[in-house]
Formats: structure tokens, C-alpha cells, sequence
């Protein structure tokens, strides 16, 4: 059974930086794609970022230029480098895996997104 853990998220003031980490255990993470998500409460969980087994990310249009998500499969984990943050980056950050064709949360009927990792921007 696969297992996800966020760590990382802390209070930053704005144009600050944050390193979140997501280790994964369970399964053979190299074979994983990983993704991160964020919600903001009251809204819908928005993708962040997504990167495939074989390292190629792809990321949302407002984390583009300020984001970076990579991985090291030696440690199993997938990281979220956030930099320039504003306000509105303020969320729950939540990592995703997906093993095969299927995310692990992000589909009908998933694993719950657990507390994932706070994030707060402010002054």
C-alpha cells in the first residue's frame, strides 16, 4: 500500500522561499508519476505541479517561472521549491501518486488526501 507524507509547509512572508518534500513508501517509487496539489479551504484543490517517472514536470500556469518540482527515487521523494511566494499561494499543499493508468487521491473513490502540508504567505 502505498503511503504519502508532506512535510514542509511553514509560515513565509511574501517573496519568500519554501522547500516542500513528499516521501513515498509502499511501492517502487521510480515507477511513480508524483504530483502536488494545493487548496485553498472553501476552494476547489487545484493541480500544482506533476512530474513523470522519468523526470519531466509540467506545472500550473501560475506556478510556472516560480516553481519547481523535482525528485530523487533514491530517497523516494518528490520535492515542490517554491519561490517569489505571495499571499495567494496560501494553501494545503498535498502530494499524488500515480502507479500504472490511476492516481492514488486524485480520482473517484481514492485514498483520502490526509492534512497534507500548510503553506501561509503573509506579512
Amino acid at each position: 500500500q502505498v503511503k504519502l507524507v508532506e512535510s514542509g509547509g511553514a509560515l513565509v512572508q511574501p517573496g519568500g522561499s519554501l522547500k516542500l518534500s513528499c516521501v513515498a513508501s509502499g511501492t517502487i517509487f521510480s515507477v511513480l508519476d508524483m504530483a502536488w496539489h494545493r487548496q485553498v479551504p472553501g476552494k476547489q484543490r487545484e493541480l500544482v505541479a506533476h512530474i513523470t517517472s522519468g523526470g519531466k514536470p509540467t506545472y500550473a500556469d501560475f506556478a510556472k517561472g516560480r516553481f519547481t518540482i523535482s525528485r530523487d527515487n533514491g530517497a523516494k521523494t518528490v520535492y515542490l521549491q517554491m519561490n517569489n511566494l505571495s499571499p495567494e499561494d496560501t494553501a494545503v499543499y498535498y502530494c499524488d501518486a500515480k502507479y500504472g493508468s490511476a492516481w492514488l487521491k486524485n480520482r473517484d473513490g481514492g485514498a483520502p488526501w490526509g492534512k497534507g502540508t500548510l503553506v501561509t504567505v503573509s506579512s
